[in-house]
C-alpha cells in the first residue's frame, strides 16, 4: 500500500474541510429559499436575500488572494470556516414578528457574512491544489477536477439535506445542527493541519491582485458569463417553477414539494460534480484541446434554446422536458467549468497563485451576483422561459470570451 506524502495528506484534509463547508452552504441556500418562499416572499425578494452573499463574495475574492499572500492560506481557510459558523448561529436569531423589510435586511446581512466565509474557504482550497499537486499538467487537471467535482457533489447533498431538515425540524434547529457539524470539522483541521501550505510575503501590495495576463483576464470575463448563465435559471427560477407545479399550498403539499425540489437540485448538483471530477477522462488526449474547449462552449449555448423550443410545442410535458434537458445542461456545463478551473491554474504560477485565483473567483462571484438578480427579475416578469433566454445570451458572451484565449499549446 502506497504511503501518502505530506502534500497528499494536506490536500486530503483541506478537501475534507471543503466538503463539510459546502454541505452546509448548499443546505443553507435551500433552507433560506424554501422557508421564505412559503412565508410569501416574491421571486425578486428571494433574489434580494442572496445579493449581498454574492456581492461580498466578489469583494472577498478580490482581496482574499492578497490576504493569503500576506498571512498564508491557513489563515484564510480557518477564517472562512469560523465566519460560516457565526453566520449560521446569528441567523437563528431571526424573529418571525419582524416586518418583511427588516427580515430581508437581516437575512441579507447574515447571507453576506456567509458569502465572505464561502469565498475565503473556496479560494484557499482551490489555491492549495496548485501548491500541493505535482508539476505536471495531467496531474494538475486531475487534482483540480477531483476537488471541484467532489465539492459540487457534496453541495448537491447539501441541497437535499436542507430540504429534509426543513421538512422534519424547525428552521432554527436546522441551523444549529449545521453549525455543530462545521465546528467539529474546524477542530479536526486545526489539530491536524500544522504547517502553512503557502509562503507568506508581508511586502505584497494590493495592486498586485489585478492580473496583467491577457489570458487570465479573458478567462475571468468568460467565468462571469458562464456562472451568470447558470444562476439565472438555477437560483430562484427553477425552485419556484417546480414548487408552483408540485405543491397545492397545503402542509403535506409543501413537504412533498420540498422533498422533490431538494432531491432534484441535489441530484443535478451531484451529477454535475461527478462529471466535473471525470472531465479529464471525457476529453480526448488525441484531439486539440483548443477545439474541444470551443466545441463544449458552443454546445452549452444551444441547450437552453433547445429547451425553450421544445416547451413551446410540448408545454404539457414541461416538467419532464425541463428535467431531462437541465441534466444535459449540467453535463456540458460541468465540462466547461472544469476546463475553466484547469486553465486558471495553468495560466498562473506558484508566486501569484493566490492572487490570480482570487481575482478569477471574484469574477465567478460577480457572475453569480448578476445571475441571482436576473433569476428573480426574469422569473417574476417573464417566467422560466425568460430565464432560459437570458441564459443563452450570457453563454454566447462566454463563448466569445473563450475565443480570445491562447489555447494552442495547452495539452492535458
Amino acid at each position: 500500500m502506497t504511503k501518502l506524502n505530506n502534500n497528499e495528506i494536506s490536500f486530503a484534509l483541506i478537501t475534507l474541510a471543503y466538503w463539510f463547508f459546502m454541505l452546509t452552504d448548499g443546505a443553507l441556500r435551500m433552507l433560506v429559499l424554501l422557508h421564505f418562499h412559503v412565508l410569501g416572499y416574491t421571486p425578486l425578494q428571494l433574489a434580494y436575500l442572496f445579493l449581498l452573499y454574492e456581492f461580498l463574495g466578489m469583494i472577498t475574492n478580490l482581496s482574499a488572494g492578497w490576504i493569503a499572500k500576506k498571512f498564508g492560506l491557513n489563515t484564510t481557510l480557518f477564517a472562512g470556516i469560523i465566519l460560516q459558523i457565526l453566520s449560521l448561529m446569528i441567523l437563528t436569531q431571526l424573529d418571525q414578528t419582524w416586518s418583511t423589510t427588516l427580515s430581508v435586511l437581516f437575512v441579507m446581512i447574515t447571507q453576506g457574512l456567509s458569502g465572505i466565509a464561502k469565498d475565503l474557504t473556496k479560494m484557499s482550497a482551490k489555491s492549495s491544489v496548485k501548491l500541493l499537486s505535482p508539476d505536471k499538467n495531467s496531474k494538475l487537471f486531475k487534482w483540480v477536477s477531483l476537488m471541484t467535482g467532489s465539492k459540487n457533489a457534496v453541495k448537491g447533498f447539501g441541497f437535499l439535506a436542507g430540504a429534509l431538515l426543513l421538512s422534519f425540524t424547525s428552521f432554527e434547529t436546522s441551523l444549529i445542527i449545521m453549525a455543530l457539524i462545521l465546528a467539529l470539522m474546524f477542530v479536526l483541521l486545526l489539530i491536524n493541519l500544522k504547517t502553512n501550505i503557502s509562503e507568506v510575503d508581508n511586502k505584497s501590495k494590493f495592486s498586485e491582485v489585478f492580473s496583467k495576463n491577457k489570458d487570465i483576464n479573458y478567462l475571468s470575463l468568460g467565468r462571469v458569463f458562464l456562472f451568470g448563465s447558470r444562476d439565472t435559471w438555477f437560483v430562484v427560477g427553477l425552485p419556484i417553477f417546480l414548487y408552483s407545479a408540485l405543491s397545492d399550498g397545503s402542509l403535506d403539499g409543501n413537504k412533498k414539494a420540498f422533498f422533490i425540489i431538494g432531491t432534484f437540485m441535489a441530484a443535478w448538483t451531484v451529477f454535475y460534480g461527478l462529471v466535473q471530477a471525470i472531465t479529464p477522462k471525457i476529453l480526448s488526449k488525441d484531439k486539440s484541446f483548443s477545439k474541444q474547449t470551443k466545441f463544449w462552449a458552443w454546445f452549452l449555448t444551444a441547450i437552453p434554446l433547445l429547451l425553450i423550443s421544445i416547451n413551446y410545442y410540448f408545454e404539457q410535458y414541461s416538467i419532464y422536458n425541463v428535467t431531462f434537458l437541465l441534466f444535459m445542461f449540467g453535463f456540458v456545463f460541468a465540462i466547461n467549468s472544469s476546463i475553466h478551473s484547469f486553465l486558471i491554474l495553468n495560466y498562473t504560477n506558484k508566486n501569484r497563485v493566490t492572487l490570480d485565483v482570487g481575482f478569477y473567483y471574484m469574477s465567478n462571484a460577480f457572475g453569480r451576483l448578476i445571475g441571482t438578480l436576473l433569476s428573480g427579475l426574469t422569473f417574476q416578469y417573464g417566467g422560466f422561459t425568460m430565464c432560459l433566454f437570458i441564459t443563452s445570451i450570457l453563454l454566447l458572451l462566454n463563448r466569445l470570451s473563450i475565443q480570445k484565449l491562447n489555447l494552442k499549446y495547452i495539452k492535458v
